[in-house]
């Protein structure tokens, strides 16, 4: 685990995000290809647990940065936060859906399309802006502060919870604690 640790917290924030992008889509694409719906529901669960960590860390640690930093970044930040919204009323839906039912498959779907477009918009426009405005070693200092709070963060949807700094730092570590608590009582996967 402190290898784990201590590799991770050399990376900086772009590649950490990065990664996470790609492994949200590799769940997405084992659901997708899956017969199975116990294995679909599972995989689900992983990837719900999985987009939650790294929106909370975003919303904790990645906005806040960009809105100070870069130009139009509180737009920008604001923008990834509806985003976000739209992303987890999605994946409550398919928290509460039967992973055998036509419908599960179609709210995965839609996950996907959303997930997909909003880590494009990230890499392509957001994550060299920060590359561009900010150092290397602060880079790495905020990807640490992201792997921290994915391990605190949240692993359900909260549609009524507010996506701010504030709201994440106070009351999100009691949240995903319970959280947690709730995925090891119902046995649920969460990676």
């Amino acid at each position: 685990m402190n290898v784990q640790n201590t590799t991770e917290s050399s990376q900086d924030v772009v590649d950490i995000l990065t990664l996470d992008h790609r492994d949200m889509e590799d769940l997405l694409d084992q659901i997708q290809r899956s017969p199975d719906a116990e294995q679909r529901r599972d995989l689900t669960d992983t990837l719900i647990a999985e987009v939650m960590r790294h929106a909370v860390a975003e919303e904790m640690y990645v906005y806040p940065v960009m809105e100070k930093r870069i130009p139009g970044g509180e737009e920008e930040a604001e923008h990834d936060r509806e985003e976000h919204d739209e992303i987890v009323q999605v994946m409550k839906q398919l928290e509460e859906a039967d992973a055998a039912e036509p419908a599960f498959m179609d709210r995965v779907h839609k996950l996907d399309e959303l997930l997909r477009h909003h880590a494009k918009d990230e890499e392509a426009d957001q994550f060299p802006k920060l590359r561009q405005r900010i150092s290397g070693e602060d880079l790495v200092e905020l990807g640490r502060k992201v792997e921290k709070a994915k391990q605190l963060a949240p692993t359900r949807p909260h549609p009524s919870a507010p996506h701010s700094e504030l709201f994440h730092k106070t009351v999100g570590p009691g949240v995903g604690m319970v959280d947690r608590l709730r995925d090891q009582l119902s046995g649920r996967m969460t990676g």
